[in-house]
């Protein structure tokens, strides 16, 4: 009897594990996503639901008062606004230079790219608290103290906690977030272009601002989105560099104190006389802070979409 006749073929044995092993694969991640959905929706509803009889117009426009038990939340928004803006603004040149130099004008092989890859790697596991510490010692102690005895004969206008070493703080926090997300954007770049620019006679600055740069700045808005979320929702590093328990006043110089969302929600859920009384305004703040991320995010993804099509 011949054997043939009866034995599945390999390959639809084959064909049928890869059809198992793909269902399998698409099940599994599938059902990762809806728990993460699931989780997300089950916060966003329960702050909804407890915040949502303080969350008003007033409460955003209004200043805190009676210890924080009363009035809103405006200084801690435009804090919060004003910590992200110049975060932003200190992070992303620095960190896209970084990643051009890195990629493409250091050796690869060479031992100082190596280190600087190394710092970059040890950096972006240090713990945020550590950057707060940083900052008090080297930007507030060191810089703020050696400007304000150069310029202002010994007064303390930058030695001291401000919303300018706040931003600082953050910027080195986040550093590591724009440069890995920026070189991702440059090795996706094909090489043909870098090659046909130069064939063209243009020089190796040139292809790298005008050719590759411009093609890169969808990954750089990828890093910008990640380091903002990031820095509008740390506490850590702002605590001993500038942020104020109680500050009904918003910040006119980059030398003042600032009231910031996240840090509000920590002293009103952890130092407040009255838990009860302070519960709705601790939800609707964190409401708002949820809203402010997502809609910094929401508004660097546009652009880069906008960008992209473009391209």
């Amino acid at each position: 009897m011949n054997s043939s006749a009866t034995l599945p073929h390999p390959t639809f044995a084959r064909s049928r594990e890869q059809k198992f092993g793909d269902r399998l694969m698409w099940a599994t991640t599938a059902l990762a996503t809806l728990l993460v959905l699931f989780v997300l929706l089950i916060i966003v509803a329960d702050v909804a639901i407890h915040g949502s009889t303080k969350l008003t117009i007033g409460f955003l426009t209004e200043r805190p008062s009676q210890g924080m038990t009363a009035g809103g939340i405006f200084p801690a928004l435009i804090g919060t606004v004003s910590l992200v803006i110049l975060m932003t603004v200190a992070v992303v040149p620095v960190g896209v230079a970084t990643a051009l130099y890195l990629h493409e004008y250091a050796p690869p092989r060479h031992f100082t790219t190596r280190t600087i890859r190394i710092a970059i790697n040890n950096l972006a596991g240090v713990p945020s608290i550590v950057f707060g510490l940083f900052g008090l010692g080297f930007f507030i102690q060191f810089v703020g103290t050696g400007i304000d005895k150069v310029l202002y004969d010994g007064e303390k206008v930058y030695g001291q906690p401000a919303l300018v070493w706040a931003a600082l703080t953050m910027a080195v926090l986040t550093l590591p977030v724009v440069i890995v997300a920026t070189e991702e954007a440059l090795r996706s770049i094909p090489r043909e272009l870098r090659e046909g620019s130069l064939a063209l006679g243009a020089t190796k600055f040139q292809t790298v601002l005008l050719v590759v740069l411009p093609q890169a700045m969808p990954g750089v808005l990828t890093g910008t989105i990640l380091a903002v979320g990031r820095g509008a929702g740390e506490v850590a590093p702002i605590l001993f560099t500038g942020v104020a328990y109680f500050l009904p006043r918003l910040p006119d110089e980059l030398s003042d104190q600032f009231m910031h969302l996240g840090y509000h929600v920590y002293v009103l859920s952890t130092q407040s006389p009255d838990v009860d009384k302070t519960k709705p305004i601790l939800y609707a703040t964190v409401a708002v802070l949820l809203l402010l991320t997502f809609t910094l995010n929401i508004a660097a993804i546009l652009v880069r979409s906008r960008m992209r099509r473009k391209l």
